[in-house]
C-alpha cells in the first residue's frame, strides 16, 4: 500500500504502513440514510462531516444519537467554556487522540485557559496556572480517567464548584470525548490540520 499523504502530526495511530481505516465513503456508495445523516451534520452547528462522524457514517442511527449528545454537551451545556474545553483536552491527552487535541487545545486557549496550562496538559503534567474552577475540573477529570471514579474529597470539591448538575455534565462530557476518541483511535481518523504541537503518536 502506498504511503499516506497525511502529515505525520495529523495521523491517528502509528501502524506502518499507515492508512485511514474508515474514511468518508464515496457519495455514490452511500445509502439514503447515510446521505441524510451527512446532510444533517452539514446543516447543523458542525457544518461538515469530519472527526468521529466519518466512522460513525457506517451506522447512521448511532451517528444521529452521538451527534445529538455531543451538541448538547458542547453547545447546550451549563459548564463554562473554559472548563469544558480544558476537560476535553485532558480526555484527549489521556487517550492520545490527535483529532480532539488539535481541535480543542486552541479552543481552550480562546476560551481563556492559559496557554501554558494547555501545554502542560499536552506534556502530561498537572497545570499550575489554572483558575479555581479549572483546577477543580482538571483534578476531577484526571482522577476519573485514571481511577474510573473519584474520591470523596474530589467529589466534594466538584460538587461545591459545579453543583450536582455540573458534576453529571462534567462526567458525561469526559465519557463522551473518551468514547469518540476511542472510535477515532480504532478508525485511524486523522486530525484536520495541526493548530499546534501534536500529541505523541497513539500506537496501533
Amino acid at each position: 500500500m502506498p504511503a499516506s499523504p497525511v502529515d505525520d502530526a495529523l495521523r491517528q495511530g502509528s501502524a506502518q504502513p499507515w492508512r485511514e481505516r474508515m474514511p468518508l465513503p464515496a457519495p455514490e456508495s452511500m445509502s439514503e440514510a447515510q446521505r441524510a445523516a451527512a446532510q444533517a451534520l452539514i446543516d447543523g452547528p458542525r457544518k461538515g462531516v469530519y472527526g468521529p462522524f466519518l466512522p460513525l457514517l457506517r451506522t447512521p442511527q448511532l451517528l444521529d444519537r452521538v451527534a445529538r449528545l455531543g451538541e448538547q454537551l458542547r453547545f447546550g451545556g451549563a459548564l463554562d467554556a473554559r472548563v469544558r474545553e480544558l476537560a476535553t483536552c485532558v480526555a484527549a491527552r489521556h487517550v492520545g487522540n490527535q483529532f480532539e487535541w488539535q481541535m480543542h487545545a486552541p479552543l481552550a486557549v480562546q476560551a481563556g485557559v492559559d496557554a501554558q496550562a494547555v501545554e502542560a496538559v499536552r506534556q502530561g503534567a498537572r497545570p499550575a496556572a489554572l483558575a479555581d474552577d479549572e483546577a477543580v475540573a482538571c483534578d476531577f477529570a484526571t482522577e476519573l480517567l485514571h481511577t474510573h471514579g473519584c474520591s470523596d474529597l474530589t467529589y466534594a470539591r466538584a460538587l461545591a464548584q459545579f453543583g450536582e448538575p455540573g458534576v453529571v455534565e462534567l462526567a458525561t462530557l469526559l465519557g463522551y470525548f473518551v468514547m469518540v476518541s476511542w472510535l477515532m483511535n480504532v478508525a485511524h481518523t486523522p486530525a484536520q490540520k495541526a493548530g499546534g504541537p501534536a500529541l505523541p503518536a497513539f500506537p496501533l
